[in-house]
């Protein structure tokens, strides 16, 4: 795996324009052909550490974190859910959503990442978080996530409730933390270079086509 390219994307399940930016960057390494020349790693980032475990409704949080007016959150969510039709993702926002605590949901990617199926379940989380209208911070939604991405669910979550799994997350964050990263999607190529934002096709095109040509 050494000489592949190797492509960190810092991110939260419960971040819109993450899930974006990852499918944006797929188109790219798929026009030019290279998917057996990336790897890819998914790290973890909480948009919201103090989440209580119950969540909160998102206008609620929307309004308190960045003073957002319902017109602002209606405007920002057409946007997002037509920018996830153009790369087949499906927002479907509604008046009860609520803003979920995903630091479960990192510490099962870590596990993920150990079996191989480290996408795979961050793709299934997204999904149910903003297309099937679920609470990826209870228990119950992660087993089935992780059932039907084909992990050991009793196995992935006996790590909820041990401390240095719990732990490995907490470094995690805090090491991109002290690298600078402050917002999300953060992406990061080979360590050296970094894109942030859910940039256009094009943009992660002209940065994959300068790192192959350098190696």
């Amino acid at each position: 795996m050494s000489d592949k390219l190797k492509i960190d994307i810092v991110s939260d399940v419960v971040c819109p324009w993450c899930i974006i930016g990852y499918r944006r960057l797929q188109r790219a390494i798929a026009d030019l052909k290279l998917e057996d020349q990336v790897e890819i790693a998914w790290q973890p980032f909480e948009l919201n550490p103090q989440m209580p475990a119950e969540g909160q409704l998102l206008e609620e949080h929307l309004r308190e974190k960045y003073g957002s007016t319902p017109l602002d959150q209606q405007t920002m969510q057409q946007r997002m859910t037509e920018a996830g039709n153009e790369v087949g993702f499906t927002f479907s926002y509604y008046p009860e959503m609520r803003m979920a605590n995903t630091f479960a949901a990192h510490v099962l990617l870590e596990y993920a990442q150990e079996h191989g199926k480290q996408s795979e379940l961050q793709l299934r989380l997204m999904t149910a978080f903003f297309s099937e209208r679920k609470d990826v911070s209870q228990r119950d939604v992660l087993r089935q996530a992780l059932l039907e991405v084909g992990l050991n669910a009793e196995d992935a979550l006996a790590r909820l409730d041990d401390e240095p799994a719990r732990q490995k997350v907490r470094e995690k964050q805090a090491y991109w933390k002290r690298l600078g990263v402050n917002s999300v999607p953060t992406i990061v190529f080979n360590r050296q270079s970094a894109v942030t934002g859910a940039q256009p096709v094009e943009v992660f095109k002209q940065v994959l086509n300068e790192l192959m040509a350098a190696a």
